[in-house]
């Protein structure tokens, strides 16, 4: 990823941070001489070696997983992103933008095919994106439904060897630009605008 100085993250708590607020997130591999994208829920081990690993699953049916074992991939997260319209600068010379987050890993893929250790990420997935509603649902391992789920699935963990982190919030402007911009986006009619409004304000 192309990431200039004034953009760059590399905070390895902030990093896990953001994979973990935007855990949906993109798995690239080479399938048959191209590339493959498949987009899914992941998770993170932040104790694990230097770099933590990212863990997650996918349908069996799903034909990536066959040829990536030992591939070196990459896991794209994309956070909040909002245009940025040169009439908020209120100075001539001025073009538009897009202000936006990213977090790019980068590891060689394990596949899991293991029952026991599908259902342990099974189990791990559910309880994390459950963690934040009122009445969690759990996943009972034990029943016929959850054994023929298991089944289907294929799991996956990539150590990461190499993190990229990326803000771009108009760094490379002045604070007064800057701040017009805030306050664009802080009235802004999506949640992406408003969020992308508060990144800038806690960096300025």
């Amino acid at each position: 990823m192309y990431i200039p100085t004034s953009f760059r993250f590399d905070d390895q708590t902030a990093i896990f941070d953001f994979t973990e607020r935007h855990g949906f997130a993109t798995l690239v591999t080479e399938h048959d001489g191209a590339p493959f994208a498949t987009h899914l829920p992941l998770i993170i081990e932040r104790g694990a070696g230097e770099c933590g690993a990212i863990v997650g699953h996918m349908a069996r049916a799903n034909p990536q997983w066959r040829d990536a074992a030992g591939q070196t991939v990459l896991v794209m997260y994309q956070g909040p992103h909002a245009y940025i319209s040169p009439a908020w600068y209120a100075e001539p010379n001025t073009v538009p933008t897009w202000n936006y987050g990213a977090v790019h890993a980068y590891g060689k893929l394990e596949v899991v095919e293991d029952s026991a250790a599908l259902t342990e990420i099974v189990v791990r997935t559910v309880e994390f994106y459950e963690r934040s509603l009122p009445r969690p649902w759990q996943f009972d391992a034990t029943t016929p439904l959850a054994e023929a789920l298991i089944k289907q699935i294929i799991g996956f963990r990539i150590p990461v060897e190499r993190w990229e982190g990326k803000w771009k919030l108009n760094q490379n402007h002045t604070p007064e630009r800057q701040g017009r911009v805030i306050a664009a986006l802080a009235n802004g009619a999506t949640d992406d605008q408003r969020a992308i409004a508060a990144e800038m304000s806690a960096r300025q």
